[in-house]
């Protein structure tokens, strides 16, 4: 099994903790970071906007990670959530073992 990272940004530290928590428990991430407020800057609807956002890194399989990926842009309340996903190559074989143990693959 090959353990994928899943990154997203959220508005508020509010929405990325009842997201985390609920596709934790769903089974779909074994876990989620979610890290210190950034700002962020990008183009919305024709003009150059900044905010602060939320981002965390969820870690998932392989196998699980469309799942989760459509989960998260579900439960998000942006219009277009950014959510990306990679391999992670090079990790302990225990961290593997434990996201898989903690991972539901339907």
């Amino acid at each position: 099994m090959s353990v994928v990272a899943v990154y997203v940004v959220f508005p508020n530290v509010a929405e990325a903790t009842r997201i985390g928590r609920l596709v934790v428990e769903e089974r779909l991430a074994a876990c989620v970071n979610i890290l210190a407020p950034c700002t962020s800057i990008y183009r919305w609807q024709g003009a150059v906007e900044q905010s602060d956002e939320v981002p965390a890194l969820l870690k998932t399989s392989t196998e699980a990670a469309e799942a989760l990926i459509a989960r998260l842009a579900e439960l998000h309340s942006y219009e277009v959530p950014a959510i990306a996903a990679w391999p992670i190559e090079h990790l302990p074989a225990a961290f593997s073992e434990w996201v898989a143990q903690n991972i539901a693959v339907s």
